[in-house]
C-alpha cells in the first residue's frame, strides 16, 4: 500500500498535472492571506515555479532573519524562494520533494533566483528525497529552526513517521508551522485507494482528532490554528464520491516546547513590544490570540512557553513565572460548539 502510494502521488504531481490550472478541485488551490511585502517577493520568482506549485495555504510565519528553514514537499520551490529571501543571505532554505520533475523546476533557478535577490551566491538547497526519511538526506538532529509545509503531509502513507521525523531535526525552541488539508471524519480505505482523490489532497486527508491524538503522543499536546476554511471542492462529480465528509484547510503551528496538555493558569502577563519587523502594530499567535503593542495580556502557561522559549522572545515581556498555580487557565475553545464548522485546536 506504501509504494503504491508513492506512485500514485509522483504519477500525479510529476505526469497527470502540468500545472495548477488541471487540478480538479480547489483542495490544492493556493488560497490564503498574504502580506503586502510577500506579494513583491514573488515578483521575483519565476513564472514556471508558481505556474507548477501547489498549496492550500501560506504557511510562512515571520521572524525569519538568519534562520534554517526546511521545506517538506518543496514541489518547484516556491515558497522556499519566498523564504530565502525573508532568511537574508546568512539564512538557510532546504527544500524536500520526491518527484523528479518538481526538483528539476526547483534546482534550475537556484543561480537565477539568487541573482534577483541580490545574494553573491545561493541560501538554498534542494534534496530528492521522502519527508519519512530526512535522516538519509544527512538532515541532522537539532538542526533546523522552522519546518514548513503546504499540502504535503497529506499526501504522505505514514504520517507518524513525517511527524517523527520533524520533532527529531527541529531544534528546542523551533516550530512546525504547516498548512495542509483535515477531515471531519475518517476516510475510508475505499476512497483512499482512488488516485484521483488521493492525488487532490483529499482522501489522504487527517481527520483533525486523530491529528491531535498522534502529536499528544509524540510530546506535543497543545497545538495552535492559524487559519481555518472549510473546502467548496467545485466538483459535482467528487463531492458525489466523498459524501457527507468535510474537508478544511488549516494552517496550525507547533512549538517545540514544554507544553501541558492543558492550559493552565500561573497568573503570567505577556507584552508584545512591537519590535517585529513585519507587524510593529501586533502579533498573531493564532486564531484567539492577538497581541496589540505595549498591551499587557494574561496568557496560559503553555502560550507564555510559547512566546519566551521560542524566536520571539526578544519581541515580548513575560511577567510572572509557574512558582503560584491559580487552577486552569479560563479561556474558550478555538471554536464554539454550536459552530458548524467546529474542529478543535489548543485548549485555549
Amino acid at each position: 500500500m506504501k509504494e503504491d502510494t508513492f506512485k500514485i502521488v509522483k504519477n500525479y504531481y510529476g505526469e497527470v498535472l502540468s500545472g495548477s490550472s488541471d487540478l480538479k478541485t480547489s483542495a490544492c488551490c493556493i488560497s490564503g492571506s498574504i502580506s503586502k511585502s510577500q506579494k513583491e517577493i514573488l515578483k521575483l520568482i519565476e513564472p514556471e515555479i508558481k505556474d507548477k506549485f501547489y498549496g492550500c495555504g501560506s504557511p510562512i510565519p515571520l521572524e525569519l532573519k538568519g534562520k534554517t528553514v526546511l521545506d517538506l514537499g518543496c514541489g518547484t520551490g516556491r515558497d522556499v524562494y519566498l523564504i530565502s529571501y525573508l532568511v537574508g543571505e546568512e539564512g538557510r532554505v532546504i527544500g524536500v520533494d520526491m518527484t523528479d520533475k518538481q526538483i528539476e523546476v526547483a534546482k534550475k533557478y537556484e543561480d537565477i533566483q539568487a541573482k534577483k535577490l541580490g545574494y553573491k551566491s545561493p541560501n538554498t538547497e534542494f534534496k530528492k528525497g521522502y519527508i519519512e526519511d530526512l535522516k538519509s538526506l544527512g538532515i541532522e538532529d537539532d538542526s533546523v529552526d522552522i519546518v514548513i509545509s503546504n499540502c504535503v503531509i497529506n499526501l504522505s502513507p505514514e504520517k507518524e513517521k513525517v511527524f517523527k521525523e520533524i520533532f527529531r531535526i527541529l531544534r528546542p525552541g523551533g516550530e512546525l508551522h504547516f498548512s495542509d488539508v483535515f477531515s471531519n471524519s475518517r476516510i475510508s480505505d475505499e476512497l483512499i485507494k482512488d488516485p484521483v482523490l488521493y492525488g487532490e489532497c483529499l482522501s489522504g486527508a487527517m481527520y483533525i482528532e486523530d491529528f491531535r491524538r498522534m502529536i499528544t503522543q509524540l510530546g506535543f499536546p497543545d497545538y495552535r490554528i492559524l487559519a481555518k476554511r472549510k473546502m467548496d471542492l467545485e466538483n459535482l462529480e467528487i463531492e458525489k464520491k466523498v459524501g457527507m465528509i468535510d474537508f478544511y484547510s488549516m494552517t496550525i503551528r507547533v512549538f517545540n516546547v514544554e507544553l501541558e496538555d492543558v492550559c493552565e493558569d500561573y497568573g503570567q502577563i505577556a507584552k508584545y513590544i512591537g519590535t517585529i519587523e513585519e507587524s510593529p502594530h501586533f502579533f498573531i499567535l493564532d486564531d484567539h490570540h492577538k497581541f496589540i503593542a505595549h498591551k499587557p495580556m494574561l496568557v496560559c502557561g503553555n502560550t507564555a512557553n510559547m512566546l519566551k522559549d521560542t524566536r520571539f522572545k526578544k519581541h515580548f515581556e513575560i511577567i510572572g513565572d509557574k512558582s503560584r498555580h491559580f487552577g486552569k487557565f479560563d479561556c474558550a475553545p478555538v471554536y464554539s460548539k454550536s459552530d458548524e464548522d467546529s474542529m478543535g485546536g489548543g485548549c485555549c
